[in-house]
């Protein structure tokens, strides 16, 4: 048998029959997915006599695999070399058994065996490089060099580079009807299959790197992502956390408006009010925007509060409303203030001094009470005349003036219940007593003894009042000292001394808590009252004379000790 048939990488089985393509393909298919160097020699087909055991058979030379050229991209592609012819083949006799063939599947190519057979291994063939394949951005792919021992010249190289195998052409030109497995046909094949095998290894490298990048950017996108989502609640959470602590902390609380304010607004300042009582009020008709700010800038000031009628603008600045209360701005308004207690001459002589209105016009209102609604038992507008402290635009009429006055005098008797204008007229005159006889802390007292008083049954005092400030009313004097004779003047009819009842009008003008008090008296089984301190006025209360008698001594020590007092 021909060494040459004999020859498992040729292509052949034993006795000469070329290997099929499917087992051709399966063959490079394992060397080109199996990193081996060496090919294991096919078993033995049908037909083929194994080789004898006392034969050792000697393996050809490895031949190494082509290396890629290192030339510059713009170095012209190196001339192929033609392959020396191999050297003859010895006779049958001398060839030994066929070898193993090795492969370089590997760029490391272990060194060539000292000792080599008598075949001449086949020339090494430099590959034609195509430019693209110059290029320095390609890819070394190793080589692989497939060489079937047999005839020199039937040597074949199989060159693998970036990924395409390339068969030299040049083994199948002499010995094509020997080799013919459809040379051409096969080859395309056989090129198609490594070059997909090729791909096969490389491309999941490739995936894999590249699905890695792109695992770690969406991995950096999405901690970006959540980061700002955490950076975006957080915020949310401070700005919707800073509205619900403001009005806890004050901090929303507007505590002055910028003035100057628009409209008009009229606030009354009772008598005995307190600057705190007032700027609740003013928060309360949106006069000043907060109630201590308004305290605080009133306190500085240091503005004495008056009772009476203020007229303010909506949403003004605290000191031009602390201006207003302490007449700062008196030029450009009409202001007076009537005193609880005054009588009606003295109100109308203020009246006329604060707005200009002569005194003529004046008395002519008060002798024509019934113009502004006072009940008709009223001869003038002694008592109605509202005491406090009145501001009024500049112009304005000297009946509106009056009708203001009276209008806040039956405002309150009506807010107490009072709506019968004979009632009113009697519980003014009740509240003009109390208002002149007692201080402020006991008027709730005082009323309820004078209603003792006019009780039917009483036979204690038999109606009788027994008022100095009635007496002294009636003869057109202030003092807090009467005689006898004008003790027993029953023509005085304001003298409650020797008339019983109530005398004939008001003494005075009461003011808001003097009329409360008349008009809910404080219930109690007193008769008498006395005043033994005229700066404090502290009042002693007793049931009968004789007690009465007693705290009388003590005013009348007063007055020793206060000389000039009690006149």
């Amino acid at each position: 048998m021909s060494p040459v048939n004999n020859d498992p990488s040729s292509g052949t089985a034993g006795g000469g029959m070329p290997l099929t393509r499917k087992e051709l393909r399966a063959r490079e298919r394992f060397l080109a997915t199996q990193n081996q160097n060496v090919v294991p020699v096919p078993e033995a087909t049908p037909g083929e006599a194994a080789p004898t055991a006392d034969v050792e058979p000697e393996l050809p030379r490895p031949i190494p695999a082509v290396p890629k050229p290192t030339a510059a991209p713009d170095a012209p592609a190196p001339e192929p070399v033609a392959p020396e012819p191999a050297a003859p083949q010895p006779a049958a006799s001398e060839t030994p058994a066929p070898e193993p063939v090795r492969a370089a599947a590997s760029p490391e190519v272990p060194p060539i065996p000292e000792e080599l057979p008598t075949v001449a291994p086949a020339e090494h063939v430099e590959p034609v490089l195509s430019e693209e394949e110059h290029h320095d951005d390609a890819l070394p792919v190793p080589a692989v060099a497939h060489v079937y021992a047999g005839h020199a010249n039937e040597a074949h190289t199989y060159g693998v580079h970036e990924g395409s195998v390339h068969v030299d052409d040049h083994a199948f030109e002499d010995h094509a009807p020997q080799y013919d497995y459809e040379a051409h046909e096969g080859h395309m094949e056989l090129h198609d299959e490594l070059h997909d095998e090729h791909h096969h290894l490389i491309a999941p490298v490739e995936v894999t790197a590249a699905s890695k990048a792109a695992a770690k950017k969406a991995r950096r996108r999405r901690r970006v992502l959540a980061l700002l989502i955490t950076l975006g609640v957080f915020v949310a959470a401070i700005a919707i956390g800073a509205q619900f602590l403001k009005p806890l902390l004050g901090m929303d609380k507007v505590t002055d408006y910028p003035g100057p304010g628009t409209g008009s607004v009229s606030i009354t300042v009772p008598e005995g009010a307190g600057p705190k009582a007032v700027a609740t009020a003013l928060v309360e008709n949106h006069v000043v925007a907060d109630a201590d700010s308004f305290v605080k800038e009133f306190v500085t000031e240091g503005g004495e509060l008056s009772p009476g009628e203020f007229t303010f603008r909506t949403e003004m600045k605290n000191s031009d409303a602390v201006a207003v209360l302490v007449n700062k701005d008196a030029s450009k308004v009409i202001y007076f203030a009537l005193s609880a207690g005054l009588r009606i001459n003295e109100s109308l002589e203020a009246i006329s001094k604060g707005s200009g209105i002569p005194m003529a016009q004046l008395n002519s209102f008060n002798q024509a009470p019934g113009q502004f609604g006072v009940p008709a038992k009223a001869k003038n507008l002694e008592g109605f005349l509202a005491p406090g402290e009145y501001r009024f635009p500049l112009g304005t009429s000297g009946k509106d003036i009056i009708q203001k006055l009276v209008s806040s005098t039956l405002d309150e008797l009506k807010a107490q219940g009072i709506t019968d204008p004979a009632k009113q007229y009697d519980t003014v005159t009740i509240a003009s007593i109390v208002q002149a006889e007692g201080g402020q802390a006991d008027y709730g007292n005082v009323a309820g003894a004078i209603y003792n008083r006019l009780k039917p049954n009483n036979t204690e005092t038999n109606g009788l009042i027994q008022s100095d400030a009635t007496v002294t009313y009636g003869l057109g004097k202030k003092s807090f000292h009467l005689t006898d004779e004008e003790k027993a003047d029953k023509s005085n009819t304001y003298n409650t001394y020797a008339n019983p009842g109530l005398p004939a009008g008001p003494i005075g003008s009461p003011g808001k808590t003097a009329i409360d008090a008349a008009a809910k008296p404080t219930q109690n089984d007193y008769l008498y009252w006395v005043t033994i301190n005229l700066d404090t006025k502290e009042t002693k209360f007793s049931k009968t004379l004789a007690e009465h008698s007693r705290y009388v001594e003590q005013y009348n020590a007063w007055c020793q000790a206060n000389a000039g007092r009690c006149v």
